[in-house]
C-alpha cells in the first residue's frame, strides 16, 4: 500500500470528541476511495460502502428519501455489512451524485450512531452543495496526487532523508552527496511518473514507463469525459479546449497562456470563468501574475495574465513523445521543456497550502513563481532546467527595488544548497521540503 499523508488526517478525524462528519475531497483518480476504504479497515470493525455511480440502486433509493430517519433507513436497507453503533464507518462515495443525501447528512452525523464518510470528484457538478456543510457537521480533507515526498517513500526511501533534506534547506548547507544524487535521480523519474497512485504503482511493479503512461492516457481520458458530462452546458467544449492546450502553452519560453489560442476566443472575460472551474475541478493549477511582489499578493493578482499548470507532473509528461522523456531523465532538459520543472515546483507549493503566483514587468523580467507564507513573508522563486542557474538577471533586479516586498529569494535548480548574498540555491526537488506555516 502507498503511504499516503492524508491517512493520518482521517486518524485526526476519528479521534476528535465531537461528532463530524468527514469530507474528502480531489480529482478524480488521486486515492481517495482506496484510501478510506483502507482506513476504515484499520479503524472500525465495521464498514458499509456505497458507491453512489456504480450502485445506482443506492442512488435512487437515497434519492427518494423524505427526511433523515428515512435517508437512515435505506442506508440500512441498502447496507450489505452490520451496523454496528459506535463502530461502523459508512463511506458515502461520488456524493455529488445524489445531492439529497447532503441536504440530512449534518443530521445523521449530529445523531451519533456511526460515522460517516463521504467523498466526492471535484469534477462533480455538486461541489457547491458539497461544501455548504454547515460549520461544525464537516471536517474536510482535499486529496490530491502523491506529492514527491510520498513519491520517494513508494520508492523506498526511508522517510527520515527528508530530515536531513529540511536541516539542510535551513542551515543554508549541502544535503550529503550520496542523498542528494539519490534524490535527482528521484525526482527524474517522478517527472515523468507523477503522482496519480495507479500510475506509481504501474512503475513500482514493472520499473518501467510504459504501464503508467498508459495508465496517464486513461486518466487524462477520464478527465475529458468528466469535463463533457461536468462541465456547465455551452462551455464544455471551451473548457476542454482549455484542458487539451495546457502543454502546449507550458512548453513556451514564457509559460503564460496565451486566450488567442483558445477558438474563438479574444478577451481574458470570455474564459475566466472555465479557468475557475478547471481549477475547482483540481486538474489544473491557475498562477495569476501579480502587478507587484508584495504581502497580500491577491490585492495585486491581474487576472488577465495567467500561468496554467497541470495538477500532476506525470499527466503532463505523459503527453510528451518517449524521446523527450529520456532527455528528463538523463537531466538534459530542453529549453522547450523548462515549463515541465516549473510544473514540479507548482504542484508541490500547492500540496503544501502556498498560493500560487507569478511576476512579470518590463525592465525587471519575469519571477517564475511568487507565493507567500502564512505570516505574509513573501517568497520568490527562479526555476531552472538548465546548468546556468547561476544567471537570474529577473530576481536580481527585483530584488534592487525598493518598493517591492521579496522576504526568500530562490533559485530551484539541479544544484546543492549554496548561498549567495540574498539569493538562496536550492536543490529543485528541495521545495518539497518547505513549509508554508
Amino acid at each position: 500500500m502507498l503511504q499516503r499523508k492524508a491517512l493520518s488526517q482521517f486518524e485526526a478525524w476519528r479521534a476528535r470528541s465531537d461528532n463530524h462528519g468527514l469530507l474528502v475531497t480531489g480529482a478524480r483518480q488521486v486515492g481517495k476511495t482506496y484510501l478510506l476504504e483502507e482506513f476504515g479497515r484499520r479503524a472500525y470493525a465495521n464498514v458499509v460502502k456505497f458507491d453512489l455511480i456504480e450502485n445506482p440502486a443506492a442512488r435512487r433509493s437515497f434519492a427518494q428519501a423524505s427526511s433523515a430517519d428515512d435517508l437512515a433507513f435505506r442506508i440500512g436497507v441498502m447496507a450489505d455489512a452490520p451496523l454496528v453503533p459506535g463502530n461502523t464507518l459508512v463511506i458515502i462515495d461520488e456524493v455529488q451524485e445524489c445531492p439529497e443525501v447532503i441536504t440530512f447528512a449534518k443530521y445523521l452525523v449530529a445523531e451519533g450512531a456511526y460515522d460517516y464518510a463521504f467523498s466526492g470528484s471535484l469534477l462533480g457538478v455538486m461541489l457547491e452543495n458539497i461544501r455548504s456543510f454547515p460549520v461544525g457537521y464537516v471536517t474536510e480533507v482535499e486529496m490530491r496526487p502523491l506529492d514527491f515526498e510520498e513519491f520517494t517513500w513508494a520508492s523506498g526511501l526511508a522517510p527520515a532523508a527528508w530530515d536531513a533534506v529540511r536541516e539542510a534547506v535551513v542551515t543554508a548547507r549541502p544535503v550529503p552527496d550520496f542523498l542528494h544524487e539519490r534524490m535527482l535521480q528521484l525526482f527524474r523519474r517522478y517527472l515523468l511518473v507523477g503522482g496519480m497512485p495507479d500510475a506509481v504503482n504501474a512503475y513500482i511493479a514493472t520499473n518501467g514507463i510504459d504501464a503508467s503512461r498508459t495508465v496517464q492516457a486513461d486518466i487524462r481520458r477520464q478527465y475529458g469525459i468528466d469535463i463533457t458530462k461536468y462541465a456547465p452546458k455551452g462551455r464544455r467544449l471551451v473548457i476542454r479546449n482549455i484542458y487539451d492546450l495546457i502543454p502546449a502553452e507550458l512548453s513556451k519560453q514564457n509559460r503564460r497562456f496565451n486566450l488567442s489560442d483558445i477558438e474563438d476566443v479574444r478577451r481574458h472575460d470570455q474564459v475566466a470563468d472555465d479557468f475557475l472551474w478547471l481549477a475547482a475541478a483540481g486538474v489544473a493549477l491557475p498562477a495569476y501574475n501579480v502587478s507587484r511582489p508584495a504581502y497580500p499578493l491577491v490585492v495585486n493578482d491581474q487576472r488577465k495574465l495567467l500561468k496554467l499548470f497541470s495538477n500532476d507532473v506525470g499527466l503532463l509528461t505523459g503527453t510528451f513523445l518517449k524521446r523527450d522523456a529520456a532527455d528528463l531523465l538523463d537531466g538534459r532538459a530542453k529549453a522547450a521543456l523548462g515549463g515541465v520543472y516549473e510544473n514540479f515546483v507548482a504542484q508541490e507549493l500547492s500540496a503544501r497550502g502556498f498560493p500560487l503566483s507569478y511576476f512579470t514587468k518590463k525592465g525587471i523580467g519575469e519571477l517564475d513563481i511568487v507565493t507567500e507564507r502564512g505570516d505574509g513573508a513573501v517568497i520568490a522563486f527562479e526555476v531552472k532546467s538548465g546548468r546556468g542557474y547561476r544567471t537570474h538577471a529577473a530576481l536580481d533586479n527585483a530584488l534592487a527595488v525598493g518598493g517591492y516586498q521579496i522576504d526568500e529569494a530562490y533559485v530551484l535548480a539541479e544544484c546543492n544548497v549554496e548561498g549567495d548574498g540574498d539569493v538562496l540555491y536550492l536543490p529543485i526537488y528541495a521545495v518539497a521540503a518547505l513549509d508554508r506555516a
